[in-house]
């Protein structure tokens, strides 16, 4: 195989690419600017701790299955730290989404960047919404049998049914989880690429210096 043959492959083309997005020193900065220390910015990072301690609990929950923690006090244990990890990811989140929000995190060409957050919102909520369906209680049952009328009405019911507690099971430990991680590895990888959104002051103040 001659050197042009390699040129022209697409895992070439594609390593190259992703290096000319990405090159070592965006990818894994050991650098940040001094805004960076705002405590605004932390919650995009605490969002993202709670988001592994959920899923590192979910899969300890996983290995008993949908109904050991009930009788079992590890279990209950597990699943207290799976239901408070979730609660600080959304609470984190929240605050990260309307921080950025009132920072107008998508100037500089930073539209998807906002709009992968977005989505990945909105995905967690879904996410969140099984997981309550999937308590095997009293209460799943009822956020089930509430709910039912309302996603019928849309006629998203019939391929998506609240009341089929093993649907909502595999919705909530893999579609939706694998969906969440893909998006936050995407807005984190844009993130990278575009850097991290500047306040207002900063920006003038570039923008002035050029």
């Amino acid at each position: 195989m001659t050197y042009t043959d390699i040129e022209r492959q697409w895992t070439t083309r594609l390593r190259r690419r992703f290096v000319r997005l990405l090159p070592p020193e965006k990818l894994m900065p050991d650098t940040q600017p001094s805004y960076v220390s705002s405590w605004i910015y932390v919650f995009g990072v605490t969002t993202m701790a709670a988001l592994i301690v959920v899923i590192a609990s979910g899969c300890v929950l996983a290995l008993g299955g949908p109904q050991w923690w009930h009788t079992s006090s590890v279990g209950h244990f597990v699943n207290s730290l799976h239901l408070w990890s979730v609660e600080i990811f959304f609470f984190a989140m929240v605050v990260h989404l309307w921080g950025k929000y009132f920072m107008a995190a998508w100037r500089g060409g930073r539209a998807l960047t906002w709009m992968t957050g977005v989505v990945t919102f909105l995905t967690s909520v879904a996410a969140a919404f099984t997981g309550y369906l999937c308590q095997t209680n009293f209460d799943s049952q009822w956020i089930a049998t509430q709910a039912k009328d309302g996603i019928n009405a849309t006629g998203a019911g019939a391929y998506w049914n609240v009341l089929n507690m093993g649907q909502m099971l595999m919705w909530h430990i893999v579609l939706l989880p694998i969906a969440a991680v893909l998006l936050t590895t995407l807005h984190v990888l844009l993130v990278r690429i575009k850097g991290v959104v500047p306040p207002f002051e900063e920006a003038a103040r570039v923008e002035a210096n050029q």
